[in-house]
């Protein structure tokens, strides 16, 4: 397999690279097929092109180690069958790369998919939109608030298509659920309990390992501070520490915001989506020490490691939010429903379900077709790529465009700030800004390590 390796671009590189993007005019295919490049080729990665309709070929993969670029090439074991057609119409021609930059600067695309860690989220976003492609983003959308209005702004600017990959939005179960509950068919809301999703741990102090698997972790570290290079960094679900099946660089602060942002994200979505909340956020913001941390942690004891001390382990304390309507928001439970209290009663979801109490408030419900479609996992993708590939061809209407996902990131963000903060917070959705709190402000952006700097677009 031939792979492109080069050293790392640095500031003059970049800047290059940026430069020519910006007078490069949108590559459109002269067919009905769109070519797609796909950054980021681990477990979700490749999901996601095995979701893909027939309509799009991939064209490029890139991803900063090798190994992954080799398994979606040469797919083995369950992927086999899942990279299928990719592998018997597109691999043999797929161009590969280690670095996103080059990808965009060698490439003919229309669109790309960016299923990277959190942390390169925002970069590679805003480089294919100034190159004039549409752009399918997972969730969530980037790993601090003002990359997230940053994007927002870019996405209005470009008039480019980008969807972010929260499928739930495309559900017709939760579409249904979300709009009985906006439409309101449980009359007025007074609170949504979720679940209190932990949130990441500071980077640790490792010794530094040889790398393997032919990673450049130079630039898996990109914008973040570069470290030494270990394992428990990088790699995600492909080993255990003791009982943990490891999830790498999801559990720390650099390159996420570990499960609250993770399946946070999806819930959370859910409930901006119900409450047809989605250009706004709440006001007031707050974590509460509980009176054992260890009690919480067994609810997730699955996910992420045990705590360090008790109580002094704030990621784990519950949060209440609420909204200038007085709707409040509290995450206090374990990994199960989002539960919507209502004058006429409550309705509990999660994904490709909902429930009612009392039973009879809803009266007909979607095909169980629509929900069979779905069944599988989190892994199917494929109506909402197709809503993406449809706004694309014919400018029709997403069901997860970049300012909602925006706005459902800031929520999640803004829970493990209350966390690590730990005072009570005034939120000025309108201006995206702790009120009266500069030293708050500080933490809604984040450093950039030179030669990852953001584009202006």
């Amino acid at each position: 397999m031939k792979l492109s390796r080069r050293e790392f671009l640095g500031a003059v590189g970049i800047a290059t690279a940026s430069s020519a993007m910006t007078k490069a005019e949108p590559a459109r295919s002269a067919s009905n097929i769109v070519r797609v490049g796909v950054i980021g080729t681990g477990v979700r990665g490749k999901y996601l092109i095995g979701n893909l309709p027939d309509s799009v070929r991939v064209t490029a993969i890139c991803d900063c180690a090798t190994i992954r670029m080799e398994s979606t090439l040469t797919p083995k074991g369950a992927f086999a069958s899942v990279l299928q057609q990719f592998k018997e119409r597109d691999a043999a021609h797929c161009a590969t790369h280690q670095d996103y930059r080059r990808m965009f600067d060698r490439e003919k695309l229309d669109a790309v998919i960016i299923a990277t860690p959190d942390h390169h989220h925002t970069l590679p976003a805003m480089l294919a939109l100034q190159a004039g492609l549409d752009v399918y983003l997972e969730k969530p959308l980037t790993v601090c608030v003002r990359e997230g209005r940053l994007l927002a702004d870019a996405v209005k600017k470009t008039g480019r298509v980008l969807q972010v990959g929260s499928q739930q939005r495309t559900m017709e179960v939760n579409r249904f659920a979300c709009e009985f509950i906006r439409n309101g068919g449980l009359g007025m809301i007074t609170k949504v309990e979720l679940p209190n999703y932990p949130g990441p741990l500071r980077v640790p102090s490792l010794d530094e390992e040889p790398t393997f698997g032919g990673v450049d972790f130079n630039l898996f570290c990109g914008p973040v501070p570069l470290r030494p290079h270990h394992r428990n960094l990088w790699m995600k679900e492909d080993f255990k520490v003791g009982d943990l099946l490891w999830r790498g660089w999801d559990l720390f602060r650099d390159f996420s915001g570990h499960m609250m942002t993770n399946w946070g994200g999806h819930s959370v979505d859910m409930v901006q989506f119900a409450l047809g909340h989605d250009d706004t956020g709440p006001v007031d913001v707050r974590a509460i020490e509980p009176s054992s941390v260890t009690e919480l942690w067994l609810r997730w004891k699955d996910k992420t490691p045990q705590p360090i001390g008790d109580a002094s382990d704030r990621r784990f304390w519950p949060v209440t939010m609420k909204y200038a309507d007085g709707i409040e928001l509290q995450f206090i439970h374990g990994p199960d429903f989002i539960v919507f209290h209502g004058e006429k009663g409550r309705l509990k979801m999660r994904r490709n379900y909902f429930e009612t109490d009392p039973p009879g408030l809803v009266t007909s419900v979607p095909d169980a077709a629509a929900a069979d479609k779905w069944k599988g996992g989190g892994h199917i993708a494929r109506p909402h790529l197709e809503n993406w590939l449809e706004a694309i061809r014919t400018s029709s209407k997403l069901n997860a465009p970049v300012e909602a996902g925006h706005r459902t990131a800031t929520i999640c963000h803004l829970a493990n700030l209350a966390r690590e903060l730990n005072r009570p917070l005034t939120w000025d959705p309108r201006h995206e800004r702790f009120i009266a709190d500069p030293d708050a402000d500080t933490l809604l952006n984040r450093p950039r390590r030179r030669g990852f700097e953001l584009p202006n677009v």
